[in-house]
């Protein structure tokens, strides 16, 4: 059974995440270092999620349809999204298994996996602020 039941859920949960990361001055400061917009492209359910990390623009998050044009592309099952912000999910595993694909620049993508990491007990944290307490396990 799929953690999320639509995209809705998927953006309350993952895109709740990437909007606060954005609304927190100093976690988007490391952020914005890897200079780059992500589109995360989620399966199971369907689910969009595009991310600026430019220090000089700011952050901007959209779900579904974006004007921003990514430069690097995730795709993965919403499911590997959600135990990879728990830190259940290895990246260079995941990839060589084909759980994640990547495209874009090597060196954005090798950047962005070391900052997320600081983010995975907020990912926790948020569920269980949610009443997901279920959710919270990787």
């Amino acid at each position: 059974m799929a953690v999320f039941e639509d995209a809705a859920a998927v953006y309350d949960t993952l895109g709740r995440l990437f909007a606060e990361i954005g609304e927190d001055d100093e976690l988007y400061a490391r952020f914005c270092t890897a200079d780059t917009i992500v589109r995360y492209e989620y399966t199971d359910p369907d689910a969009t999620i595009t991310v600026r990390l430019r220090c000089e623009e700011g952050p901007q998050v959209d779900f579904g349809e974006s004007d921003l044009e990514p430069e690097v592309t995730m795709r993965m099952s919403a499911d590997t999204g959600h135990r990879y912000w728990l830190g259940g999910v290895n990246v260079t595993v995941a990839l060589a298994r084909g759980e994640i694909t990547a495209s874009g620049p090597v060196a954005k993508i090798l950047k962005l996996v070391p900052l997320t990491k600081p983010v995975f007990p907020r990912y926790k944290q948020q569920l269980l602020d949610q009443g997901r307490a279920d959710l919270a396990q990787a």
